[in-house]
């Protein structure tokens, strides 16, 4: 029946079975057929019961008699919040009408609505945030810091210092993102050729290059100090394993980090900091756009693009301080 309720979960208002069908499908799609990961899943699974709470408190008891003012009323929602949600940013709205336009594509081409009212509702467009980068220079003090407690404490400590070191290294010379890295097992480095194999986003296997910076402090972690943590555990396959010896969690490799930042000196470095340093240090020494967008992974090279804006950024800052009639001089 129509009116009939799906129960609702923890935080979730009473949702009508028929719009709650159609989010299940949906999803069901993204997991199997497209491969999304489970943390974008999870993102597509919050926007969209906020947003079937929406159309449910608006009287829509299925998806084809969602109306386009439904879409937009629920857009403007996301920006001017309610007594339960904060107004989100103009990136956060965009991502949840990004979901929200999915679903309803879907629901057209499986037959579940006549029409896509969201067609013509477009996500707002979030301010462009220039990706940060450090020097090269704080680069190589904050990886010599990753490795400092090999060199002052006892023998786990110096485990420790070696993975942390590899597993810095191997961020910023590979450009892998912090998931993407703790996910390497041993048998995805080829030490003797010089490269990783990485899992990206949906599933995507590519293949890049480690340098002989990375090589070295990978050698040394993997002979020195992986078999001894993973006698504490079964760390199974995994490359970096924690104290207990098993595989080492998102988390805390961004505590490992944090450390090595804190002894550098720096502040406001993300596991991101180094995959953006990565790409600009490549570009800034010549590397062209689209290998970049390869070893990133990038599926689209106009995500990648955005680092060339920084590079021009910075040879405009260049030029201004350097050439001799880059300003003029006021006449007194």
């Amino acid at each position: 029946m129509p009116g009939r309720t799906a129960p609702p979960t923890e935080n979730e208002p009473d949702v009508p079975a028929e719009l709650a069908a159609a989010v299940r499908a949906y999803l069901g799609h993204l997991a199997v057929e497209r491969g999304l990961a489970a943390n974008t899943l999870s993102s597509y699974r919050r926007d969209l019961r906020r947003y079937t709470g929406a159309l449910a408190a608006r009287g829509r008891a299925a998806i084809g008699e969602v109306a386009e003012d439904d879409v937009r009323a629920f857009l403007a929602g996301l920006r001017e919040g309610d007594a339960d949600h904060p107004p989100l940013s103009a990136g956060s709205a965009a991502r949840a009408v990004v979901a929200v336009r999915g679903l309803h594509r879907f629901a057209l081409r499986e037959g579940l609505a006549a029409a896509d009212p969201a067609r013509e509702v477009r996500p707002p467009a979030p301010p462009r945030r220039l990706p940060k980068a450090i020097p090269p220079a704080d680069v190589e003090r904050l990886l010599a810091c990753a490795q400092a407690a090999a060199e002052s404490g006892g023998p786990a400590d110096a485990a420790r210092g070696l993975r942390d070191r590899a597993l810095l290294e191997l961020l910023y010379g590979s450009g892998a993102r912090i998931s993407e890295a703790v996910g390497l097992d041993v048998d995805d480095l080829d030490l003797d050729e010089g490269f990783a194999r990485i899992r990206g986003k949906g599933g995507k296997t590519r293949i890049v290059p480690v340098g002989d910076y990375a090589r070295r402090a990978a050698e040394a972690y993997l002979v020195r100090a992986r078999p001894g943590l993973a006698r504490a555990g079964r760390g199974g396959p995994a490359l970096f394993l924690n104290a207990r010896g098993g595989r080492l969690s998102r988390q805390g490799a961004w505590m490992v980090l944090r450390a090595a930042a804190e002894r550098a000196g720096l502040s406001d470095v993300s596991p991101h900091t180094l995959r953006h340093s990565f790409a600009t240090h490549l570009l800034d020494g010549g590397a062209d756009v689209r290998v970049v967008q390869e070893l990133l992974g990038h599926a689209s090279v106009t995500t990648t693009q955005v680092y060339t804006l920084v590079t021009v950024q910075v040879l405009r800052e260049v030029y201004a301080t350097s050439h001799p009639r880059a300003r003029s001089r006021r006449v007194r």
